[in-house]
């Protein structure tokens, strides 16, 4: 008998066990990425370079059909790719390759309004250069994951689905 695929219900990211999973309705998980959250942990502060907590959604996706390794700039692509060399030609940046997806706070006062808002601090789901490590808080803020990982999620994901990050 074929069976379709689980339908996703929401994702959710844990910054204790740096992962991000999938997670159908009945509340299994479906498939589950190491990720990177913040080297500063958790918290909503802008400025503070921490992975906002509680319930967000996704409200834009940016990159379908881009290569992977493609370079983003304020959610454009460069034209670049990335590469060890042009890593080495730019140290001081903070890598944003493959795939954005950019997520929204739910919560008044928490991350979502002045002071606090996950969208206005441009956290995503993003691919990073696959020499950062995995499982070990490094981002400035953001959720990082492999490249391909990244896509593939990106496949399986569309705009409006509930994102928890705890």
């Amino acid at each position: 008998m074929n069976q379709s695929p689980k339908q996703i219900d929401h994702l959710a990211v844990s910054i204790a066990a740096q992962t991000l999973s999938l997670i159908d309705g009945q509340g299994d998980t479906i498939a589950s990425y190491p990720v990177s959250t913040a080297l500063n942990g958790p918290g909503e502060r802008d400025g503070s370079g921490c992975t906002p907590r509680g319930e967000h959604y996704i409200r834009a996706m940016v990159g379908e059909g881009l290569p992977e390794n493609t370079v983003f700039r304020a959610r454009r692509p460069t034209g670049e790719t990335y590469s060890p060399d042009l890593a080495r030609k730019h140290p001081e940046r903070d890598w944003i390759l493959s795939r954005i997806i950019w997520l929204c706070g739910l919560e008044p006062g928490k991350n979502r309004g002045h002071g606090v808002d996950t969208f206005r601090r441009f956290i995503y789901i993003h691919g990073t250069p696959d020499t950062e490590p995995m499982g070990v808080p490094r981002s400035h803020g953001c959720i990082r994951m492999r490249n391909q990982d990244v896509i593939a999620l990106f496949g399986r994901v569309e705009p409006g689905l509930r994102v928890v990050i705890r």
